[in-house]
């Protein structure tokens, strides 16, 4: 089935890609969620390397991946000036990263990385939150935004000079908003 964020319109670069990819699993305008269903999830999940070959996730796990992409989006949100993530927002990649085990991996060129430990989903979750703490780090993480449009809330990468953006899409979100406000204004005076 052909995804709405397979082509992105703002990829974040490199592995922070697969961060925005994960948090875009549900399109919120059209209700879609591409986690909703353990067959249906199983293909994006198995390509975004969340699940092994061949495996199908079950109910547990697709509970654990709603509610972790809800806190990265969370995360996302505060990056485009809203609220600061809540505790009970924080507390899925709380619960994932004092559960989940990493170690230190030495690859060939002698760089040194953190991986996860196991190969759950819980385990393959944690990869992400470390993409996130590398991200972090290296200041690439503040340009993960999240639309600025509540009814969208897409994940997108700001790359404007100012690092200003607002919406995922000016022509669809940016347009619908801004003609609210006009309308909003015009009926109060």
């Amino acid at each position: 089935m052909q995804w709405y964020g397979d082509v992105e319109a703002k990829p974040a670069p490199g592995p922070l890609r697969r961060v925005q990819a994960f948090i875009n699993t549900l399109d919120r305008e059209s209700g879609q969620d591409r986690l909703a269903d353990p067959a249906d999830a199983a293909e994006w999940l198995i390509a975004a390397g969340l699940l092994d070959d061949g495996a199908v996730p079950g109910r547990a796990d697709l509970a654990v991946l709603a509610e972790v992409r809800e806190s990265l989006r969370a995360l996302v949100i505060h990056n485009t000036g809203g609220p600061a993530p809540t505790a009970a927002q924080l507390d899925p990649l709380r619960r994932l990263a004092a559960g989940a085990p990493a170690r230190l991996v030495v690859g060939d060129a002698g760089a040194v990385e953190v991986a996860p430990v196991g190969s759950s989903v819980p385990d393959r979750l944690l990869g992400l939150l470390l993409i996130v703490a590398d991200a972090q780090r290296d200041g690439s993480w503040v340009h993960l935004k999240s639309c600025a449009n509540e009814d969208c809330r897409w994940a997108f990468y700001d790359r404007s000079r100012n690092h200003g953006g607002t919406w995922c899409d000016m022509a669809s979100c940016g347009n619908k908003l801004k003609n609210r406000e006009f309308r909003a204004r015009r009926r109060s005076r």
